[in-house]
């Protein structure tokens, strides 16, 4: 007998991504809830216990233990998808499903990261004599190394959206749902450095779809950290 599918699920984390699929799937899921540390927003060590890392999301499944969204929403996909939320093969919309899978986590959020670390070490409780040796090199680094990344991704994101209706063609796909993240961050984050129009609109119609909505509900109130 198969038993149900346990989502470790972390506070205001990526793993919102993991119940959302499976709303979006209809498949039966049971939530174990980790709380961050309210000083310092990082996992409590109970979770050390699920996977050697202590991250989030984690799922167990049928004895398996998967970690890393791209890698759980794959294995969600092709377990249980019966050909739903991904494109067919051999199609465009199939390489440009598989591009954004990884694209997501490889490419766009670690510049997304940065800009969240150097944004607070501007605003870091240091000695008043090491404030604005900070700040420079904070700014410094945003100023020529991650808005100017940053900047080109956006446009080249918001350009993508002016041609498909999602990031894998016409019909949503678990790639919008692992670009969802870093997409809202985006935008959150860093909508001043390029016309964020389009991508704006995705979440927008992403948080009305049901499924959604329905993960929000059960997984609890989310917002991005930092």
């Amino acid at each position: 007998m198969h038993l149900v599918i346990t989502v470790h699920h972390l506070n205001n984390s990526r793993s919102q991504r993991v119940l959302w699929l499976l709303e979006e799937l209809g498949v039966p899921y049971e939530i174990v809830k980790y709380e961050r540390d309210p000083k310092t927003l990082l996992a409590p060590k109970s979770l050390e216990a699920i996977h050697p890392l202590g991250k989030s999301p984690v799922i167990t499944d049928d004895g398996k233990t998967i970690a890393e969204s791209g890698a759980i929403l794959e294995y969600l996909i092709e377990t249980y998808g019966k050909g739903r939320l991904a494109p067919a093969r051999g199609t465009q919309a199939e390489i440009d499903y598989r591009y954004f899978m990884h694209y997501a986590e490889g490419s766009l959020m670690p510049y997304l990261l940065l800009k969240l670390v150097f944004r607070r070490v501007k605003t870091a409780p240091v000695p008043f004599f090491v404030k604005p040796i900070a700040r420079k090199i904070a700014d410094t680094v945003c100023g020529q190394f991650v808005d100017p990344n940053l900047t080109r991704h956006l446009a080249f994101l918001n350009a993508h959206l002016t041609k498909h209706a999602w990031f894998a063609g016409d019909e949503l796909t678990a790639a919008d749902i692992q670009m969802s993240f870093p997409v809202e961050s985006a935008v959150a984050r860093a909508g001043e450095l390029a016309d964020v129009s389009k991508l704006a609109d995705f979440v927008k119609r992403i948080k009305a779809r049901p499924a959604f909505q329905k993960a929000i509900e059960r997984g609890g109130p989310y917002e991005l950290v930092g």
